[in-house]
């Protein structure tokens, strides 16, 4: 079988960022399959252009990556962000027309344009199409203020409702997100939700790890992850105003994004000395660092549709065998109360947030025990491997393919 993957986002495991399409495709790969993914050259967390090379090949020659055109001034505005969009949209159809024998399309959202690319690809090429929904865009962008235009909201909505029709296939990576796509008319609806593999690591040497960075004698709370609006970040920094009078605390931010200039600003403003900003980490050594902190911490803005995520951060938090503390209700809190893995605070409330730190703070001698509970947890219900195994099975049947 011949999957083609149109994800301009999509970030292998040496890059920052979410990895789940490539642990996929490694997956399928190992299962006899080709993939062949058309992805951007700028990385959506920086908004620099990464990488030269138009094609490159692993697993041998069974994964195939391919960079399309985009315009890189992706964190300048949101003018930008869509002339971005537009320009992988259209650079990645005329390279999707020229890879032969594709036996499945799977477009993916956000961005919602490119799999406007990949259902048009897939009707050329007489292929099913299978759609991704990895957050409720529009819905997100309007709730967050992102999206304002009247036009382009409407289009927007109705590119949405289009695709939803149109999907042969639809997956989810939240349950809360099965009720939203079948309100707006989506068929044949299958749940493949994020996770972790937490064998896929090695144990960290997290003595030298925290001594390298100077957390040595630190309580180390990390945040790791993009810096976005949101992200509500601001809401970390206030906390961290609120408990500065304990040196022993240090609050870390992993990652990048089109606030962080502005978030480094605020913490001046406050003249914060207990937070640390670091550049964006690969996904195959962002372990060592949530292994190497006390506690990470998972948040967005208190908007009423946020409840129907699953951060894939927190389930890379699970699988690094760490407490969490969530600053996010809803389904992922349904998780984390599950698991019994951390401490849920109010949404945008940072004495919340600094009084969850302080709790944490005040029972070390119980923080490896919690991070063990996410740990088994997680492995026992959403490992990568197991998930990836249900999706490969799923477009199996969907092309009639076992290899």
């Amino acid at each position: 079988m011949h999957i083609l993957l149109i994800h301009q986002a999509f970030a292998a495991l040496n890059e920052p960022g979410g990895t789940r399409h490539h642990e996929f495709a490694r997956f399928l790969a190992e299962r006899g399959h080709q993939v062949s993914i058309i992805a951007s050259p700028v990385s959506y967390l920086t908004g620099k252009t990464t990488k030269n090379k138009q094609v490159e090949t692993e697993m041998e020659g069974k994964i195939s990556i391919y960079r399309a055109y985009t315009y890189p001034a992706l964190h300048k505005s949101f003018v930008h962000r869509l002339y971005s969009y537009f320009s992988f949209m259209i650079s990645s159809f005329f390279i999707s027309m020229k890879i032969k024998n594709v036996d499945i399309v799977w477009g993916t959202s956000p961005p919602i344009f490119q799999s406007f690319t990949a259902w048009l690809v897939s009707k050329l090429k007489q292929a099913p199409f299978l759609l991704e929904i990895r957050d409720l865009w529009p819905a997100f962008a309007i709730a967050v203020g992102v999206l304002k235009n009247k036009v382009l909201i409407s289009l927007s909505l109705w590119l949405e409702r289009f695709l939803y029709r149109h999907a042969d296939k639809i997956i989810v990576n939240s349950p809360g997100y099965l009720e939203h796509v079948r309100l707006k008319d989506g068929q044949s609806v299958t749940l493949i939700p994020n996770g972790s593999d937490a064998g896929a690591f090695s144990p960290a040497n997290t003595i030298q790890i925290r001594k390298k960075l100077g957390w040595t004698d630190k309580f180390i709370l990390l945040y790791a992850g993009a810096h976005g609006m949101s992200n509500d970040l601001p809401a970390i920094l206030q906390a961290a105003k609120i408990i500065e009078d304990n040196e022993s605390i240090r609050i870390v931010f992993i990652g990048d994004g089109k606030e962080k200039n502005n978030l480094i600003a605020l913490a001046k403003s406050l003249k914060l000395s207990n937070v640390e900003f670091l550049n964006p980490v690969p996904k195959n050594n962002i372990f060592d660092y949530l292994q190497s902190s006390d506690v990470c911490l998972a948040i967005l803005k208190p908007i009423e549709l946020y409840k129907t995520t699953y951060p894939n951060k927190v389930f890379d938090y699970m699988a690094a065998g760490k407490p969490i503390i969530l600053a996010i209700d809803g389904a992922i809190r349904e998780v984390v109360e599950s698991a019994d893995c951390g401490l849920f605070c109010e949404p945008g409330n940072p004495l919340a947030i600094a009084n969850a730190i302080l709790e944490m703070y005040h029972n070390r001698k119980e923080l490896e025990e919690i991070g063990e509970r996410g740990k088994v947890y997680l492995e026992q219900n959403f490992n990568r491997i197991m998930i990836a195994e249900k999706f490969s099975d799923m477009i199996e049947k969907i092309t009639g393919s076992n290899g």
